[in-house]
């Protein structure tokens, strides 16, 4: 039942796969930041156009017995770098997100010294985010969520309550993300904007 309401709120918010690549752990949201946002690399006003990360929960490596080891953090971080690189490809050849300025999203998975400094090593900005006025909300958001992880990875739920669920949110300009996983040349999205029709292009991406 909840994976059959989670393809449902899927539908409804317009998340959707970019790749077929069965290690592939991400899909995707476009939408708006409803917020200005601050960020080491300058101000993000309200209403930048963003690509929401959302995890392909089918795909995330379920945890063993025993809890999250070192082998099972390694699966996971390289799975999560393969998506980041081939979610690189895609938006190099696809004209449509050249307004795109950031991509990111909210967490819980920020529950640790490890998870945080993976990802402030992938290159996110990670910002506690502040809970929501309305409580109920937040009950039902936590609800929610826990019941994505028993569907999904059961063992994931262990130890946690709904009250103890915290979110993180993350970000990375556009830029900044093409420069550190496109492995092939092109212009980053502010380039596309004022690259001349069928004038040569300048350099290359970091793998």
């Amino acid at each position: 039942m909840i994976r059959s309401f989670d393809a449902l709120v899927r539908r409804v918010q317009g998340v959707f796969e970019f790749s077929t690549d069965s290690d592939c752990i991400l899909r995707l949201r476009r939408t708006r930041l409803p917020r200005a946002l601050s960020l080491a690399e300058g101000l993000f006003p309200a209403g930048t156009p963003v690509l929401e990360l959302h995890l392909w929960n089918e795909r995330v490596p379920p945890l063993p017995p025993t809890g999250p080891d070192l082998a099972w953090a390694s699966q996971a971080a390289h799975r999560l770098r393969r998506s980041l690189r081939d979610l690189a490809g895609h938006v190099r050849v696809d004209t449509s997100w050249r307004d795109t300025r950031l991509l990111g999203g909210t967490t819980i998975l920020v529950d640790g010294p490890s998870a945080e400094l993976l990802l402030r090593r992938l290159g996110f900005e990670l910002l506690p985010r502040a809970r929501p006025r309305r409580r109920l909300l937040e009950a039902w958001q936590n609800l929610y969520t826990l019941g994505l992880m028993a569907a999904f990875n059961p063992l994931s739920v262990r130890g946690r309550s709904p009250g103890s669920l915290r979110r993180t949110d993350l970000w990375m300009s556009m830029d900044t993300f093409l420069q550190r996983y496109a492995l092939t040349p092109g212009p980053s999205p502010a380039e596309r904007e004022t690259t001349v029709p069928g004038a040569k292009r300048k350099g290359r991406g970091r793998g």
